[in-house]
C-alpha cells in the first residue's frame, strides 16, 4: 500500500515519502503548512489514491477528545424513561459513536482525517495519546472494549495556532508542506485548468508571486486563492496584457479580492501605487 499522488493532486516527492513512511510505521502523519496549501485535501487524495474510505473529524475550539470515541446521551435516556419508552432498558441506544470508533471498526482500512487539531484545547492531543497508541478504548457505560481490527491511516493537520505537546509529537511522523515553487504552482494550475492559455498562466503566476513577496503583507495569498483568482480571470476574459500593465494606477491586480483578504493589505498596495505615481511625476 503506497501513495504516489493522484491525477487531481500534485504531490511532491518529499510529501509522498512522508505519507508512505507514516503508513509503514503505522503512526499518525502530522501535516503543517500555510493555510490553503492542501493539507486537508491531502487526506482526501490519499483515500482516493489507495482506494480507501475516508472519515473526517473536523476539530473546533469546543471539541473534546471524548467526542472522537463516543458520547453517552444521559439526558435523552432520562427523558425517555419519564415517557416510558422501552428503549431505556438498553443503554447502547444512547451511545453515539465517534469518528475514532467508526475508524476502528470499519470493514476496510480507512483514512482518518483529524482536521485542524490546533483549534482545540491544549489538552486535546494528550487526551488522544493512549487511544492512538493502543488503537483501543473502553466504553464504561456498556463495559465493552472497542479495538481496531486494523490500524487506520491517520492524517492530522495543524495551522500552528497552538504548540502541540512533545509527548504527542513523539508519536507522529511530521511533514511541513512548503509553499510550492513556481514550477510546482504551474503543475497545480495545469491539473485544475488543463485548457488555460500558457501566456495567461505565466503572467498570473508572476503577479501572484509578486503579491506574495510584497513587504509588509499581513496575509500572503495561498494556492487555493491563486486557483480562485485564475477562475475569475478566465471567467471575466482578462488577458495577459492587462496583467502585464505597468501603470501605477493599476498596481493592484484585477479582481484582487480573491488574493487580498483584509483592508490593511489592500491599503498597502494603494500606498505603493501612490508612491509610484508621485515618483513618476517627480521624474
Amino acid at each position: 500500500m503506497r501513495f504516489t499522488g493522484t491525477e487531481s493532486y500534485v504531490a511532491t516527492q518529499d510529501l509522498t515519502t512522508a505519507v508512505n513512511a507514516a503508513i509503514v510505521l503505522e503512526r499518525p502523519l502530522l501535516v503543517k503548512g500555510e493555510p490553503g496549501t492542501g493539507k486537508t485535501v491531502l487526506a482526501e487524495e490519499i483515500a482516493r489514491g489507495l482506494g480507501a474510505p475516508l472519515l473526517t473529524w473536523n476539530v473546533k475550539s469546543t471539541t473534546k477528545a471524548q467526542q472522537g470515541l463516543y458520547e453517552y446521551d444521559a439526558v435523552s435516556r432520562l427523558r425517555d424513561s419519564q415517557l416510558g419508552d422501552p428503549r431505556v432498558s438498553e443503554i447502547s441506544n444512547y451511545i453515539r459513536r465517534g469518528k475514532l470508533w467508526d475508524a476502528f471498526t470499519a470493514p476496510e482500512r480507512p483514512v482518518l482525517l483529524i482536521d485542524e487539531i490546533d483549534k482545540a484545547d491544549i489538552e486535546f492531543p494528550n487526551d488522544l495519546l493512549t487511544e492512538l497508541d493502543r488503537m483501543e478504548f473502553h466504553v464504561y457505560e456498556t463495559g465493552q472494549t472497542v479495538r481496531a481490527a486494523r490500524r487506520p491511516i491517520v492524517i492530522i493537520t495543524s495551522n500552528n495556532e497552538k504548540e502541540l505537546p512533545d509527548a504527542f509529537l513523539r508519536r507522529c511522523f511530521f511533514h511541513y508542506i512548503k509553499f510550492p515553487d513556481a514550477e510546482t504552482l504551474q503543475r497545480i494550475v495545469e491539473v485544475h485548468y488543463p485548457g488555460i492559455k500558457h501566456r495567461l498562466m505565466e503572467e498570473a503566476l508572476r503577479v501572484f508571486l509578486e503579491v506574495r513577496e510584497a513587504p509588509g503583507l499581513k496575509k500572503k495569498p495561498s494556492t487555493s486563492e491563486l486557483l480562485d483568482w485564475l477562475k475569475l480571470l478566465v471567467s471575466e476574459d482578462i488577458g495577459p496584457e492587462e496583467l502585464r500593465e505597468r501603470d501605477p494606477r493599476r498596481l493592484i491586480p484585477p479582481l484582487h479580492g480573491a488574493l487580498l483578504k483584509n483592508e490593511q493589505d489592500v491599503s498597502l498596495f494603494e500606498k505603493l501605487a501612490f508612491m509610484m505615481r508621485r515618483e513618476g511625476r517627480g521624474g
